[in-house]
């Protein structure tokens, strides 16, 4: 069935008898470890039963959920993308599902499906793939199906792998890199032959050693991320690397690091089919910046690919779908954009939500020297023992009329440090974020029709309206989205 069959439908407007609406309904199937048996359970909201040619063939959908089937979508301005949901309401007024209690819902899926009772089973949409958290008893009537945000696969430990052996480090964590990376601490692994460790795994190249901040010859074995000084060493090793080259495969971009460090790390790495390709396809046409990041003590996934993804002023979250996707707040917004009007709105529901600070300058953290060496020897060329006592390299964007304009102070700004390696990069990046906050921005929030039902989070949005100044149409992005799909209304807001 077409998105707009779909809308169609929803909107009771479908012109032909395939999707003419007859009864909405709702199907949730929901997994939950029974007797240790992981058994999934066929609810609804209007009551099903799959045809014998569907999949589940003559499945019955118990007519019970009553409430909670809202999926929320965020795009913070400030902060890490999130999911959120309402929990599934379960009518128990008899008592008759209280040994569901007992049962293991943890980690499990929950799936949720929209469509009409007239339907096969494999024309309806799915809206919402996640996991359960729990089953709770809000009341003496109902069960929750206590959802979680799928980020939390994602939330655990990036490697718990030590050196081990006899040494002082043998508990000292396995460093691991991932792109290009300036002068780091490596792990010394062997005193004896003086072998040091940069990756837990094949390098791409160690560009070069220093003792001190003097050049020394190694010998490199890349294939195990490690090195071996010709001659013992008289002050501190640092070293600069190009890391990570899992399957042959170097990687420096924000868009090919996340994906490879999703699927490789932590204790539940995703699969493929977790990932929408697709998006992480178009994200990485778009930002091919060099990246690098070091990691020599615990670490989190979650908070490793969200460093990567701010690196580029990005994000990545689990959509409403389960996948995982990449987003950014950027105006103008890519895409095409959806059309808005009133007759897409609930009457009078337009207002005005937030007006985000502005900003006059904007200054950034690039190209890190992972390893501060404030005094080193006086035969080091000055420039370079200028670059070897400062952590950052930095650039600034500012806006002399904006602070003047709106009497901004005029200290200087906030740094913000990033996983960015080169001058050009992080200025034009700088020069990216202060052009999106010096101009005065809006959010609108409205309450839309089903016709709104499919505007995605991130995605452009053309808002023509008779208030706000919006009577010509005005495009932004959309950086919020809740939908319930019970009432088959959303609501929005939108950056503009």
């Amino acid at each position: 069935m077409t998105d707009d069959q779909f809308l169609a439908w929803a909107a009771g407007t479908a012109p032909d008898t395939l999707t003419r609406r007859t009864r909405r309904v709702v199907l949730v199937e929901a997994v939950a470890s029974v007797s240790g048996v992981d058994t999934t359970r066929y609810l609804s909201a209007g009551g099903y039963t799959s045809g014998p040619t569907d999949t589940p063939a003559n499945q019955h959908y118990t007519d019970c959920i009553t409430d909670g089937v809202e999926v929320t979508e965020t795009l913070p301005l400030d902060g890490a993308a999130s999911i959120a949901y309402a929990d599934i309401e379960i009518r128990n007024d008899d008592g008759s599902r209280d040994a569901w209690l007992d049962d293991i819902w943890a980690g499990r899926a929950v799936n949720v499906y929209v469509g009409d009772a007239s339907w096969p089973r494999a024309d309806f949409r799915l809206v919402f793939a996640g996991i359960a958290d729990d089953l709770a008893a809000r009341t003496a009537s109902t069960l929750n199906i206590v959802l979680r945000d799928k980020a939390q696969r994602l939330n655990t430990a990036l490697s718990t792998a030590t050196l081990g052996g006899a040494t002082a480090n043998a508990e000292r964590l396995l460093p691991l890199c991932f792109g290009e990376v300036h002068n780091i601490t490596p792990l010394l692994v062997d005193p004896a032959t003086l072998e040091y460790q940069v990756h837990n795994g094949a390098i791409e190249d160690i560009i070069e050693v220093r003792d001190n901040g003097v050049p020394v010859s190694i010998t490199k074995y890349l294939s195990t991320g490690k090195f071996r000084l010709a001659a013992s060493p008289v002050g501190q090793i640092t070293a600069s690397v190009q890391g990570d080259k899992t399957g042959g495969t170097y990687r420096n971009t924000a868009g090919a690091l996340i994906q490879h460090i999703a699927k490789t790390h932590g204790t539940q790495p995703l699969s493929s089919g977790d990932i929408d390709s697709a998006a992480f396809a178009t994200f990485e046409a778009a930002h091919t910046q060099p990246l690098g990041l070091y990691v020599a003590d615990r670490a989190n996934v979650l908070a490793i690919c969200q460093q990567l993804a701010a690196a580029v002023g990005a994000q990545v979250a689990f959509g409403a779908t389960g996948l995982l996707v990449p987003r950014k707040v950027d105006l103008p917004a890519a895409g095409t954009p959806a059309q808005v009007t009133a007759s897409d709105m609930i009457q009078h529901s337009l207002r005005l939500s937030t007006r985000p600070p502005i900003a006059a300058a904007v200054r950034i953290g690039y190209c890190k020297n992972h390893t501060v060496q404030a005094t080193l020897p006086s035969g080091i060329l000055p420039e370079h023992a200028d670059l070897f006592a400062q952590e950052w390299l930095t650039v600034t964007a500012s806006d002399s009329a904006t602070a003047t304009a709106y009497k901004l102070p005029e200290a200087p700004p906030e740094q913000t440090d990033t996983a960015l390696l080169t001058t050009a990069t992080a200025q034009a990046e700088a020069d990216r974020r202060l052009a999106l906050w010096s101009t005065r921005r809006r959010v609108l929030a409205y309450e839309g029709a089903p016709s709104t039902l499919l505007h995605a989070v991130a995605s452009a949005q053309t808002i023509t309206h008779s208030r706000f100044g919006l009577s010509g149409g005005v495009t932004g992005q959309v950086i919020r989205r809740a939908v319930n799909w019970m009432t088959l209304r959303t609501q929005t807001e939108v950056l503009l």
